[in-house]
């Protein structure tokens, strides 16, 4: 198999909820209007906690060329969105089933004097509306059969658990990851890239993304100073729960975005979507989670079943069987950068299983996806791998 390393340079980073009005017209303009700017890889993830944002270098620092490209043809199609997003809320309607409005003067005038004073995230320093990692992040990805990540045979988490995620961890090289509908993305650090590569080149032919096209990846002269760890038991060390919501792993044809913008846009920026309606079941055990990522023109959501029911029906793909996932989410406390080996604790015993899962991380907890009918199995198998380290 192939590994290879993706030429973007990741920066991973945390919005406060109550915050998120602050960003939402930048982050517009990197899901819904790609096309003006240089961002190739952007993913945004909604948690109880906070929003998780991984972006390349060309989407966070807001380059000056990159906001002299954003028209006034571009800022006013915002414009447009966000009016018909404000138009879905006063007048009931649902989706993007409301009917074509002109775009009052005063509400354009208003949108694009502020739109036009919004800095992008990478003007900004952290803050109390903003934490940023203090690393540059690489993307990985494992292929079958060549190409890139678009027309490859979605691997797995559980899958590369023995081949990448667990000889990383042995190695005390922290991974992030980024499991879409297409492909799992492993993030490391890129100061860690030399011992990334000499620690997984027995096992894949390594290859660097360069332009688009597939290189093979520089000796970066690490030769000696490894070990090769024994194998031992790694336990899960961290508090487990799962959220009784069940959710979808779903895409749809970038060239469909526009139909459902402003429905996106009410789901992730205007609305706290279902969860009022279930909070009004006293379901205490449903959690807000929503992931959106738009990398090098593929589009992958993740959703409850509740969301995935707001969207017109034959738009987003799905399964042949319809499968829905059920969560587990690992960590009491946030669980920070440093720590290594966590996403190895998860993957390894479902991998020991064959049960597949996404896995998603974010900038305080991780996520994993198991298929519905083995949750309890998973979290049988976890609990008892948590009790083995007393």
């Amino acid at each position: 198999m192939e590994l290879h390393i993706l030429e973007h340079r990741l920066r991973v980073a945390s919005i406060a909820k109550e915050s998120i009005q602050l960003f939402t017209y930048g982050l517009i303009k990197l899901a819904f209007l790609s096309s003006k700017t240089r961002c190739k890889f952007f993913s945004l993830t909604e948690t109880p906690e906070d929003y998780t944002i991984i972006v390349d270098e060309e989407g966070f620092l807001g380059l000056a060329e990159s906001r002299s490209c954003l028209c006034v043809e571009a800022v006013a199609d915002i414009a447009v969105l966000s009016w018909r997003c404000h138009l879905n809320k006063i007048m009931g309607f649902g989706g993007s089933n409301v009917p074509p409005v002109a775009l009052p003067t005063a509400v354009a005038s208003q949108f694009l004097y502020h739109i036009s004073r919004e800095p992008f995230i990478g003007e900004l320093p952290s803050s109390e509306h903003l934490s940023v990692a203090d690393a540059t992040w690489l993307a990985l990805n494992v292929v079958s059969g060549g190409g890139g990540f678009s027309g490859s045979q979605p691997i797995g988490v559980t899958k590369i658990a023995k081949s990448v995620i667990a000889p990383l961890a042995d190695q005390n090289i922290s991974v992030f990851m980024l499991s879409t509908y297409q492909t799992d993305f492993i993030l490391v650090r890129e100061r860690d890239l030399p011992f990334v590569m000499h620690t997984l080149a027995a096992e894949f032919t390594i290859l660097r993304v360069v332009n688009g096209e597939t290189v093979a990846a520089d000796d970066l002269g690490i030769t000696n100073g490894f070990v090769k760890p024994k194998l031992v038991q790694r336990p899960v060390i961290h508090p487990l729960s799962s959220p009784s919501n069940m959710f979808c792993v779903t895409s749809l044809d970038p060239d469909t975005l526009p139909t459902v913008a402003t429905l996106l846009m009410d789901v992730m920026f205007y609305s706290n979507g279902v969860k009022d309606s279930v909070v009004g079941n006293e379901d205490s055990g449903h959690i807000r989670f929503f992931s959106f990522s738009l990398i090098e023109g593929y589009i992958s959501l993740v959703m409850d079943v509740q969301t995935q029911q707001r969207f017109p029906n034959n738009l987003l793909f799905t399964s042949a069987s319809g499968e829905l996932w059920k969560m587990v989410r690992i960590g009491g406390q946030p669980l920070g950068f440093d720590e290594c080996g966590i996403v190895a604790q998860i993957s390894e015993p479902l991998a020991a299983a064959d049960i597949p899962a996404y896995y998603i991380s974010t900038f305080k907890f991780d996520h994993a996806l198991v298929p519905e009918e083995n949750i309890n199995g998973v979290v049988n198998a976890l609990q008892v791998s948590q009790a083995e380290k007393h």
